[in-house]
């Protein structure tokens, strides 16, 4: 297992070693040991399953707000994706930056995204499905959202706004300027 630390330090990729032969591959995508060793201590409770049909599907940029906050452990297990970090916590100097990677089904890669961030990714293929372990609980209530293109983040997603598919949630999400962080 390969761990890199992106510019904002909390958050990690983590490329799983893969062992391959004429009928294909066999891959540890997670174990306790091996992560906290690589300095990732956490308790998954939780795994969610996301498909999306449409290239330049944004799903983000999401949060869940304290007590239920969750650090994310992502993976995409068919197609490819953008994912996304921002930092969010209010203390924090990189507060209001962000970090990306290229995921896809090819590459292996992972991105370990802690409490405390905004998290969203941007599909760059028609059906790709993308499966993560978050450690608490989902809880509608404490379910929030931020503009994915919000200007003042200026998140560099690759795409023209009028490229993407949009939830309804997504399309009305408040800006940066207007989000109080719970963090």
């Amino acid at each position: 297992m390969d761990v890199v630390a992106l510019d904002i330090p909390e958050v990690k990729i983590i490329t799983p070693s893969r062992f391959s032969d004429d009928r294909g591959f066999f891959s540890e995508t997670y174990n306790a040991r091996a992560f906290k060793a690589a300095g990732v201590e956490v308790d998954f409770v939780q795994d969610n399953h996301s498909f999306s049909a449409k290239k330049g599907t944004v799903r983000g940029l999401h949060y869940q707000a304290p007590p239920h906050a969750q650090s994310k452990l992502v993976r995409v297990l068919r197609g490819s994706i953008i994912d996304v970090a921002v930092d969010a916590r209010k203390t924090s100097p990189t507060c209001g930056k962000w970090v990306k990677a290229e995921l896809s089904a090819e590459n292996s890669k992972q991105i370990f995204v802690p409490k405390g961030f905004l998290h969203g990714f941007l599909t760059l293929e028609p059906d790709t499905e993308v499966a993560y372990k978050v450690d608490a609980f989902y809880d509608g209530a404490s379910d929030g959202s931020v503009q994915w293109n919000d200007p003042d983040l200026a998140v560099d997603w690759g795409v023209a706004d009028s490229d993407v598919s949009l939830s309804a949630k997504d399309a009305a999400a408040p800006s940066w300027k207007e989000f109080n962080s719970p963090f």
